[in-house]
């Protein structure tokens, strides 16, 4: 099992060889694009190949009906979209157009995927000797002959790419990824169930929604029970969610269409049992003075300056009564007063929202160096009038020189710790976790930061526990300030008998 873990690897890898066989040749933004796109085709036309073999071996003369191919949830493809007429053509001057004329033809046949795929590859910035090599490399070094690795290394391989574009692109990188690590941690906390509802209003290429999935197949063995919901502003990072479910077999509701959250609500009426999302931290001119009174500011108007307490309150509205939020902020979020926030905080503590607070450690991301917070919020909470706060700054390793990344024993941990919490065994551990109320949450003006709860770990130092030793040596120095109080007065009436004076 090994040698396969690391031949995927190697595969992962040979994918990414095929965006830097591009770099130098085209504008750094369509790479991503071009490689994606050829990703989602490659995907699609082995899984056609593959369905087409069964139907004319079942001989009833099904191999042209694209109901038999979108009965077992294969997308049908169009014979001259299919993978082997692409890699005839990789070294022709025609390969680019040959390649766009293939996405309009899938989605001709295959409606939900409507304006969707990238059609640049005809683009006369784009190179065609260097496309065909990226062709031929695809054509080369995908091996599809067991179906039940297919769809799962074509996901990681997309997962995979969409993660080196975030740590390549910097900031545009992190408008449509977020670490693997953190989605897992966010679903592992909140355990999506069978028949469930789930929603992020930013989805970006839709990972919450890929490992919700996972979740479910791996303690239920169901990986379709469960509805779908997103919605993403941007238009090629709403493509790149569309094309991400199809690789994966997911059925989604994305809207038809890019949109604003805010603005233009795509799910009015929604009401779901988890919401998954890492908002854009601290936006700036979303429109406030446009959406005063909005229904979803129940908690306060959110102020011009800053989003992030409109991201909440929107999720909080499309809460069905026992649902459950798992969202990324920037720790501004858990102490502003700027603007009402503090007010709003207030509120949504006051109806006893918030679940737990996990503080995560620096250079998680790729995109921002700023420390950032993951919130749980709840209706109906297990525990009522008590918050978890979590500490875990000190968790995760170094992948590299610039990126931490949390273990799966990490992601256990801390949700074996929220677990706990939710079943009322949780001790306070000293400086990693802390239950507090809703009383003791008032008393520090509302302020959330899990520092000032669960406070600084006990140290040994010369077998001395580290509160022990601050009361001795605090002790110790007051003794001698004052001793040094009365030195100082000895000192200056000796100087003022010989006529000196200190001023």
């Amino acid at each position: 099992m090994a040698g396969k873990n690391n031949a995927n690897i190697g595969f992962e890898k040979q994918l990414w060889n095929a965006a830097r066989e591009l770099w130098g040749h085209i504008p750094a933004a369509d790479y991503r694009k071009v490689i994606i796109g050829l990703i989602f085709l490659r995907y699609i036309s082995n899984a056609f190949e593959k369905r087409y073999k069964e139907l004319v071996a079942e001989g009833e003369g099904f191999e042209d009906d694209p109901d038999a191919y979108r009965a077992e949830n294969v997308f049908f493809v169009p014979e001259a979209a299919r993978w082997q007429k692409i890699a005839e053509a990789a070294h022709t001057p025609e390969i680019g157009i040959i390649i766009d004329d293939a996405m309009r033809a899938i989605e001709a046949e295959n409606k939900s995927l409507k304006n969707v795929l990238p059609k640049n590859y005809a683009n006369q910035d784009l190179d065609k000797r260097v496309l065909g090599n990226v062709v031929d490399l695809f054509t080369n070094n995908i091996d599809m002959s067991d179906t039940n690795e297919d769809k799962d290394l074509l996901g990681r391989t997309y997962e995979y790419c969409i993660a080196q574009f975030a740590a390549y692109e910097g900031t545009k990188g992190g408008e449509f990824y977020t670490p693997s690590s953190i989605v897992r941690t966010i679903v592992e906390v909140l355990k999506p169930f069978d028949d469930c509802r789930v929603y992020d209003p930013c989805c970006g290429s839709g990972g919450m929604f890929v490992q919700s999935v996972k979740f479910l197949q791996a303690h239920t063995g169901h990986r379709n029970r469960i509805s779908i919901y997103g919605q993403e502003s941007n238009a090629d990072t709403w493509k790149m969610a569309k094309m991400n479910m199809a690789i994966r077999g997911i059925e989604a509701n994305f809207g038809p269409y890019q949109a604003d959250t805010f603005f233009n609500d795509l799910h009015p009426t929604l009401k779901v049992d988890f919401i998954m999302a890492n908002p854009p931290f601290n936006l700036s001119n979303w429109g406030q003075d446009k959406l005063k009174n909005d229904v979803r500011w129940k908690y306060g108007i959110p102020p011009a300056g800053n989003a992030n307490y409109a991201w909440i309150q929107h999720m909080i509205h499309h809460l069905a009564s026992k649902g459950k939020i798992g969202l990324v902020l920037a720790n501004g979020a858990l102490s502003t007063q700027t603007g009402g926030e503090g007010e709003i905080r207030k509120n949504i503590i006051e109806d006893d929202l918030i679940e737990g607070i996990i503080a995560l450690p620096s250079q998680l991301f790729y995109s921002v160096t700023i420390p950032v917070t993951l919130w749980f919020i709840t209706r109906g909470k297990k525990q009522s009038g008590r918050t978890v706060f979590i500490d875990a700054r000190k968790m995760g390793h170094m992948v590299d020189r610039k990126h931490r990344d949390f273990s799966a024993a990490d992601i256990k941990k801390l949700a074996d710790t929220f677990t706990a919490f939710q079943e009322g065994t949780l001790q306070d551990v000293k400086g990693f976790c802390a239950v507090v109320t809703t009383a003791d949450i008032a008393a520090q003006d509302y302020i959330l930061t899990p520092g000032r709860y669960v406070g600084i770990e006990d140290a040994i130092l010369d077998d001395e526990p580290f509160d022990d030793k601050m009361k001795r040596l605090t002790g110790e120095l007051s003794e001698m300030f004052e001793q040094s109080h009365g030195l100082e007065a000895e000192i200056r009436q000796r100087l003022g008998e010989i006529g000196w004076e200190i001023k």
